[in-house]
Parts: structure tokens; sequence; C-alpha cells
């Protein structure tokens, strides 16, 4: 027969808990848990430090969003195309600023693309006879969700008509960062971005024949436009008042 004592050895103060298993372990005490949630608050924080150092160094998280600098498109924006520079060197304006298809009105971007005519005064008492003029067009991009600088430097020697330029030159002092591109004598393109604003304007000069509205044959001979380069001027000069509408507008 066995003894009371023994039964009450078999679980005395000397048999590990691990003996009836981990039910009737006592769960740590109030200091040892506040330790632990100490650690791990610390930790959370050296990560967030380490996240943070992360992001400022390497560009790690999503990218701010560009700066609109008040810059705002629609169908109206053509209006902002006075040309009062080249107006005054050439002569007259030929037509109206006129709205080119394919407006993108969009949360991530807007994107708007005009053009005129300005003409010189009639060569002849007549009205009839070779005239020069300039063809302007506007094209203005405005990037609400990501920067366009980088793709702008990277096309910075690309025309829109997509072929190379002849010459490139930084033009200071204009938006952000500013380019005249020379594509050919008769043809310029300046373009500068301001924030998430790109804006275009492309010049060519032309020859015209006055008179041939009324059915007049022109001579055979077609004498050669002038070159775009004296006009440079005139080109920054109106992207500044351009710009200053675009945001006013």
């Amino acid at each position: 027969m066995i003894s009371e004592p023994e039964l009450i050895g078999e679980f005395g103060p000397d048999h590990t808990a691990e003996a009836v298993g981990g039910f009737d372990r006592k769960p740590p005490t109030g200091r040892r848990r506040g330790h632990g949630l100490l650690w791990a608050a610390t930790g959370a924080l050296t990560a967030s430090a380490v996240w943070a150092t992360a992001v400022f160094a390497y560009g790690i998280g999503p990218a701010p969003k560009p700066d609109t600098h008040g810059y705002h498109l629609d169908a109206r924006s053509c209006s902002t195309m006075r040309m009062k520079a080249l107006t005054a060197s050439v002569g007259e304006r030929a037509d109206a600023p006129s709205l080119v298809p394919g407006s993108i009105e969009h949360p991530a971007l807007d994107s708007i693309a005009c053009s005129m005519t300005l003409t010189a005064p009639q060569s002849s008492e007549d009205g009839y006879g070779w005239r020069y003029g300039l063809h302007v067009g506007l094209k203005a991009e405005l990037h609400k969700e990501t920067d366009p600088l980088p793709e702008f430097e990277a096309r910075k020697e690309e025309t829109l008509w997509g072929d190379g330029a002849d010459r490139t030159e930084p033009v200071p002092g204009l938006g952000d960062r500013a380019y005249l591109l020379v594509v050919d004598e008769s043809s310029s393109e300046l373009r500068v971005v301001e924030g998430g604003a790109v804006i275009t304007l492309t010049l060519s000069t032309t020859m015209d024949y006055a008179g041939s509205d009324q059915g007049r044959e022109p001579p055979p001979v077609e004498p050669a436009a002038p070159a775009a380069e004296p006009y440079h001027a005139d080109l920054i000069t109106d992207m500044r008042d351009v710009m200053k509408q675009l945001k006013t507008g």
C-alpha cells in the first residue's frame, strides 16, 4: 500500500513544471512584460529611423507631387498667345490663336496645343507679291502626379517633330530649366520646365504669296524664307508672357 507522503512527493516543489505540461505556467510578472514592451518600442523607433534615413538618402518611398506653380490649362489657354514682341517685329496677325485637336484633361496630366500665324505688311500697293510670315505653335503640359524634369532633360535635344536639333542652347533665368533648339535655319523651338509645367513655343518662318486667294498665280520661283534666329529674343520675351498668362488666366 502506497503511503500518503509518497503521493504528495510526486508533485512536490522539487518537481519541474515541465512534468505536468505548460498549462500551469504562471504569466511573466508585470516588470518583465514592461521590459519586453520597452524593447519592442525601441526596436520600432529604430526601424522607423532607419526607414526615414533610407527614404531621405536613397529616394525610397513615394515621390512627392510636382509643384504646379499656379498653372492652369483648358480650352481657353490659347488666348495666352498674345505674341506681342513677335508681332511688333513682323507686322500683324494673320489669324487668331486656334486650338489644335488632341487636348488632354486628366487627373494626372493636362495638355493643350495651339497655333497662329503672323505676317508682314503687303509688299506692293496692289496687294500682290511675296510676303514673309511666322507660324507660331504653343504646346503646354501640366504634370500633376510625376515630376517631368528627368524626361525633360532626357529629351532636351529632341524637337516636337521627333528629329534632333542642329543646336541646343540653355536659356538662363527662364523657369526651372529652359533650352532653345535650333531645328534648322528657318525653324526654332523654345522649351521650358517649371515645376510640373512643360511649355514649348515653336517658330517657323514662311513665305506666302499675297493675292493667291483671289486666284492670281504666284511667280514660279519662290524666294527663300528668312532665318529664324533674328526672332529668338522676341520668342523668349513672348514665352515669359505666355508663362505669366497661363498662371493668371
